[in-house]
């Protein structure tokens, strides 16, 4: 059994009414990040996680190049080095009409972009949980897995109430460890780290609760849907592309290809949660489809199989930018309480990737809490940080809706070396280059 695949042990739940210098809820990359880095700075932390481990977190599994830093700082990158995993050094992207672009990424340009990784969450998932969870309990706190937050507690307990906004301030949070009937228990601490995901209890509290605004929009929500393949052609080994299929049943969708290793492969697609609602055919059915009768595919995975029990479909909270909306993407800090992450709706709205994303605002968010700055500071460094990314992949998602512009960008790229650098600097730098947010870069890039 590998090691990812066993329990973690986690050490004794401390006691009811216990104070922390923080709370961070949720043990993804976003939590990780956070409980990591302010444990590394002396704080006090419990980490709290809803699943136990080993437990499994549906996604795309692919590790883009600005997570590299931060696993490194968390003391990860060597340990996920030494198991297995798909490197990437590629990108392909095909068309409505079947015309295909690869986006090389030279061993030299590997190194300078660091492009990534393609491996399971679980596995990622618990290499840096594991990591973390080791250094919170060393620096005095304590993790608690297994248990959901029912309620965030405010004004130490004399709070003002559903949409008294700024009045309020976080101050603990109450939950249930072991089940529905399960104990019920308080922690208390200045600082909470809402980290869950899209279903985060900490920023439905902050979001819908206290400030009374909207957390579900479906014109920035995607559906995903993944399975697990041995054996599709094309995929062997364990360096090689990640493929993104603009295929022309799933516009204004996309599929999706990512080995990671040994033969293995993620496959998948994903729509717009709005753009999805006007289809007949939901995405498992969909993707089913293709796989069978789409001739770019269906010799690909004639001879291969599913992985028992790998289906599963989830949503993704996309950064893209609101219109008429004051705090881009959406609000995600108020008095004592941060979202990183899912949590505070930062997955990429073109790549669907999200870990990098989570692991950024975590570092962010401990830093702020550190520091004692505002959540209005926190919001504006989060969006300087990401917000230009962010727009420009939300006019490549727009993009990626019609056909007959697909089957022009992606001839057009077939015959444009710069087009083609654009493409691999937004999908796999480190730091997204400044000309990539310029409109007039990327109309001069396409046009001429």
């Amino acid at each position: 059994m590998a090691s990812w695949e066993e329990p973690i042990e986690t050490g004794k739940i401390p006691e009811s009414g216990s104070t922390f210098d923080a709370i961070v809820v949720g043990g993804g990359p976003g939590g990780c990040s956070a409980a990591g880095y302010l444990a590394m700075a002396d704080k006090k932390v419990l980490l709290i996680e809803k699943g136990v481990w080993p437990r499994d977190k549906i996604c795309g599994d692919a590790v883009g190049g600005k997570s590299l830093s931060h696993v490194k700082a968390l003391g990860v990158k060597e340990t996920l080095e030494a198991t297995p995993h798909f490197r990437v050094n590629g990108i392909l992207f095909s068309s409505p009409n079947g015309r295909e672009v690869r986006v090389p990424l030279p061993e030299e340009d590997v190194a300078r972009l660091e492009a990534g990784y393609a491996l399971p969450r679980q596995q990622f998932d618990h290499l840096l949980f594991d990591r973390v969870q080791a250094l919170v309990r060393e620096k005095g706190g304590s993790v608690i897995q297994g248990a959901s937050v029912k309620e965030v507690l405010y004004n130490d307990g004399d709070d003002p109430g559903k949409g008294s906004k700024s009045k309020r301030k976080a101050s603990g949070i109450q939950l249930t460890v072991g089940g529905r009937k399960g104990t019920v228990m308080q922690f208390h601490a200045p600082a909470i780290v809402g980290a869950g995901g899209y279903l985060c209890p900490v920023a439905t509290s902050v979001v819908v609760d206290t400030y009374q605004e909207k957390m579900v929009d479906r014109k920035h929500y995607c559906g995903g849907y993944r399975e697990y393949w041995d054996g599709v052609k094309g995929c062997e080994g364990n360096i090689g592309d990640i493929e993104i299929h603009f295929v022309d049943t799933i516009i204004p969708g996309y599929f999706w290809i990512f080995p990671i290793g040994d033969g293995r492969v993620n496959v998948g697609c994903g729509m717009v949660m709005h753009l999805m609602d006007k289809q007949s055919k939901k995405l498992k059915a969909l993707q089913k489809d293709i796989i069978a009768n789409h001739p770019q595919f269906k010799d690909r995975f004639a001879e291969a199989t599913m992985v028992e029990k790998s289906a599963k479909g989830w949503q993704l909270p996309f950064g893209s930018p609101r219109k008429k909306q004051k705090r881009q993407p959406r609000r995600m800090a108020m008095n004592g309480a941060w979202l990183v992450g899912d949590a505070a709706s930062l997955v990429d709205p073109f790549s669907g990737e999200g870990v990098g994303n989570a692991l950024v605002t975590g570092e962010i968010a401990a830093r702020h809490i550190i520091e004692g700055r505002s959540p209005d500071e926190y919001q504006e460094e989060v969006w300087s940080a990401l917000g230009a990314e962010l727009k420009n992949s939300y006019r490549m998602q727009s993009l990626s809706r019609k056909s007959w512009l697909l089957n022009w960008f992606v001839g057009k790229a077939g015959r444009k070396p710069q087009l083609q650098e654009m493409m691999t600097e937004m999908i796999a730098s480190k730091e997204a280059q400044e000309n990539l947010h310029s409109p007039w870069f990327m109309f001069k890039t396409l046009m001429f």
